[in-house]
């Protein structure tokens, strides 16, 4: 008959000390949240156009100048973002002539017009914030150094901006 009162107070004694762990322990919970932000939108608003060039004749195009290339953002009102450019070396006529950019030049603001902040388009990041309804313009210009015996043709090449929200 010891058996069962060996095996009682083993229960009991294990049953208290679950009851007591069961007593110790509380929980909590937080709630996570997420604020998604507009997408940001970049739409290349004008092509960059140093127009007629003569060969042995450096072509500028300033910020300010109608061929100007332009892009246009949208995104979220007042948020930070970084500009980044792919760029050039030389614009090509597809036969292997190669006509050379001597320099690259910007401009960003917030009004859509051709004064603002200066910079020098690059890999690099460019930081910026985006206006009270979310809108950037960013003007590009340069310079085309074509050589005195620069074969004749249409020479292009592609300038890609990249706007990424930080």
């Amino acid at each position: 008959m010891r058996f069962p009162t060996r095996v009682s107070a083993a229960l009991v004694a294990t049953l208290s000390l679950l009851a007591a762990e069961a007593r110790a322990q509380n929980s909590a919970s937080i709630t996570a949240t997420a604020n998604v932000l507009t997408p940001l939108t970049v739409v290349g608003a004008q092509n960059l156009s140093f127009g007629n060039v003569f060969p042995g004749l450096n072509k500028t195009v300033a910020v300010t100048d109608a061929g100007a290339g332009r892009f246009d953002v949208a995104g979220q009102a007042n948020a930070n973002v970084s500009l980044s450019f792919v760029l050039p070396s030389n614009l090509s006529d597809g036969s292997g002539n190669l006509l050379p950019i001597g320099s690259w030049t910007g401009e960003h603001n917030t009004t859509g017009t051709a004064t603002g902040a200066n910079f020098t388009p690059s890999a690099g990041a460019t930081n910026t914030t985006l206006s009270g309804t979310g809108n950037l313009y960013v003007f590009i210009g340069g310079q085309v150094t074509p050589a005195v015996n620069q074969p004749a043709g249409l020479y292009s090449g592609s300038v890609q901006m990249t706007v990424v929200y930080f």
